[in-house]
């Protein structure tokens, strides 16, 4: 409720106080994706029902269930019928969220171009509108830091979730003489990452969502390879007994990228990780600064005028000092720039609550009952 507080200011003028309030906006709505089913609609709904909303939840066609589980606990935690509610549908249900006057508010989490069209048509329509859309995440990689450290949590940014996920580390910026000993160092760890159906204890890296996925990233690891970039560790045909059929795709590792190739310009969404060698860090920032995502990017280094500088100049949301993933705690805000980010305001924490409330200021002045009365002219405060 401390969030929700607003401000107060005593004798703006004679006898004439000031305050703000923090009020709901409504109806809310959220149109969440298929990778985190019940992490990323609780980015949104229980920031907006603790400001007063009551919320809409359109979850993904690919794994709905997990949301109606989440409406059976609230209930059963005391929330009325009405407060918290979950639709089932694919685009035309989204259209009928985006244009219904009912709605007051909108969050979205997705690829870019869908990102693009709820945040034009929501508004279009008189929404606020928050569309977080996709990402091409970079991890620099200094020749101080320690590349052993860093590989492993590369390894785990990129091929975590099957690298379905906005901030996997899909970019690594090897520096210097930093490069070819950590490029050794990725794909040793890359073979040796265990792909498997996620029901085995002993899997590291399971499928992907569906057979498109698989090959649609197939198909970009094929363009990498015609482009000129060198495929050190090929992910195309994994080996999975009794899964021949399945949508699995290993770790592919490429090195020598350049920011003309397929692999490198468009976000693939699958576990593929390619190397940029880079002369300098100031290169290395200019590179994820001209990229069109900008979600985030992460600095391994053991100095600490490199990390400052980076934190400082690169042009991203959220960035990771020695962290690979740097998703913020809750209590503050998620969320990318540029072609990342549609609208103002991030997800949760303090952009959360803004995004879910109206500010509204009120001027009160308590005169004694032979005061005279405000005249024919501009209202003053004395």
């Amino acid at each position: 409720s401390h969030l929700l507080k607003g401000e107060f200011s005593d004798n703006v003028g004679t006898d004439v106080d000031s305050f703000s309030l923090r009020q709901p906006v409504g109806v809310c709505a959220g149109i969440t994706p298929f990778n985190f089913p019940a992490m990323v609609p609780m980015w949104m709904f229980p920031i907006a029902l603790a400001c007063g909303n009551t919320f809409i939840l359109k979850p993904s066609e690919r794994d709905p269930t997990l949301s109606l589980r989440m409406a059976e606990l609230l209930k059963e935690a005391g929330v009325p019928d009405g407060v918290f509610n979950v639709i089932h549908g694919d685009k035309e249900a989204v259209d009928a969220i985006l244009k219904h006057p009912g709605i007051r508010a909108v969050s979205f989490v997705g690829s870019t171009p869908i990102a693009k069209y709820i945040y034009e048509t929501g508004t279009a329509h008189g929404k606020r509108v928050q569309a977080l859309g996709g990402a091409k995440n970079h991890a620099v990689v200094l020749p101080d830091a320690d590349l052993a450290f860093a590989a492993e949590a590369l390894i785990g940014a990129a091929y975590g979730s099957a690298g379905e996920r906005c901030m996997a580390v899909s970019v690594v910026v090897a520096v210097g003489e930093a490069g070819d000993p950590l490029r050794d160092l990725l794909a040793e760890r890359a073979r040796r990452v265990a792909v498997g159906p996620g029901d085995r204890t002993e899997s590291e890296m399971g499928p992907v969502i569906t057979c498109a996925a698989r090959d649609r990233i197939v198909g970009l690891i094929d363009r990498g390879v015609s482009e000129g970039a060198a495929l050190v560790v090929d992910g195309r045909k994994p080996a999975i007994a009794g899964h021949e059929n399945g949508f699995f795709v290993g770790p592919t590792l490429f090195d020598r990228t350049t920011p003309e190739m397929a692999i490198y310009r468009e976000e693939i969404f699958g576990p593929v990780l390619v190397i940029v060698r880079s002369e300098s860090l100031e290169e290395a920032i200019a590179l994820i600064n001209a990229n069109r995502y900008a979600n985030g990017a992460a600095l391994f280094t053991r100095s600490g005028y490199a990390a400052r500088r980076f934190q400082q100049h690169v042009e991203v949301g959220m960035i990771g000092i020695n962290v690979p993933i740097p998703v913020p705690m809750a209590f503050y805000s998620f969320g990318g720039w540029r072609n990342s980010l549609f609208g103002d305001l991030h997800v949760h924490g303090m952009d959360g609550v803004r995004f879910y409330t109206r500010g509204k200021a009120v001027t009160t002045r308590w005169p004694d009952d032979g005061s005279a009365a405000p005249g024919f002219h501009l209202p003053t405060l004395g």
